[in-house]
This record gives C-alpha cells, structure tokens and sequence, in this order.
C-alpha cells in the first residue's frame, strides 16, 4: 500500500476546519481543475456519519467514477472516508485536526492501492504517490485560503 501524511497550519479555529472539510461545495470548489462533479450528493450538502457520494473526475485524460463513505466522524477531532468503488483497488484518506498557536494543525494520512497487482504498485512508486500528495496540497492550499480569507479572524 501507498501512504503519504500532509500537516497543514490554517488560521482558523479546529472547529471550523473541521466543518469546511466536511463542506461538499468547497470540497467541489478545490478539485475544480480536475474537473470533480458531484454526481449524487448526500442530503444537506454536508457529509455526516455514513454518507456517500458519487464522484466523475478526470485525472491523466481519463475520466473515472468514485463512490466513497464518511466514517468515524468524531468533532471537531476528525473523520475518515474511503473509496467504496472507483479507480483504485483500496483508499483511505484520514483527516485529523488539532489546535495549534496559528489556530488549527490539519493532519491528512492518505492510504492507497492501485489495481493490477505488481503493476499498480509500481505506479504507486513512481508517481502515484506524488501525485496524490500535490493534489491534497492543492486541496489544502483551496481550504486555507477560504478560511483565512480577507477580513476574517481567527474565532474560538
């Protein structure tokens, strides 16, 4: 299995990160250039314990599907989601924030596999891995910004 952890400082407090990580809008909003659509939605356009949702993308030129389940929702300490169906054999993508003197330490644990076997694990090696990595950066990057936005100050 793949893994990489992102730690992540943004200046809000760790329930409000919580929250946006958990905002199906921003979540859309920070894949934007993939080309992400949700295709089914949970009800209330926030993920709760045991919602799923059905994802299109694009990544590499190809077009994929992803369904994935929200568990382990634990506020405003984290939450977990893994693939359920999709373009990899396993995913696990686990989020953990934690307050800290700038106001919250994002943490992001991402496990993964691709398919077909010796093959996929040499994907994984070669560029799977970075890759997924800058994409999560790039996530955080989207998810900072908007709570650290102009004007705004750190709440409790």
């Amino acid at each position: 299995m793949a893994r990489f952890a992102l730690e992540t400082v943004i200046g809000a407090a760790p329930a409000e990160v919580f929250a946006a990580s958990l905002d199906l809008a921003l979540h859309v909003k920070s894949m934007a250039r993939f080309g992400e659509k949700m295709i089914e939605a949970p009800a209330g356009g926030v993920f709760t314990e045991g919602t799923t949702a059905t994802w299109r993308a694009r990544h590499f030129g190809v077009p994929f599907r992803l369904r994935s389940i929200v568990f382990d929702v634990d506020p405003p300490n984290g939450f977990s989601d893994r693939q359920i169906s999709g373009p990899f054999a396993a995913f696990l993508h686990e989020h953990r924030f934690e307050e800290h003197p700038s106001g919250t330490l994002m943490h992001d644990t991402v496990t993964f596999r691709s398919p077909f076997g010796p093959l996929g694990r040499l994907v994984d090696a070669l560029f799977m891995r970075a890759y997924m990595r800058r994409l999560i950066t790039e996530r955080n990057a989207i998810l900072a910004a908007e709570l650290e936005g102009p004007g705004r100050t750190l709440s409790a």
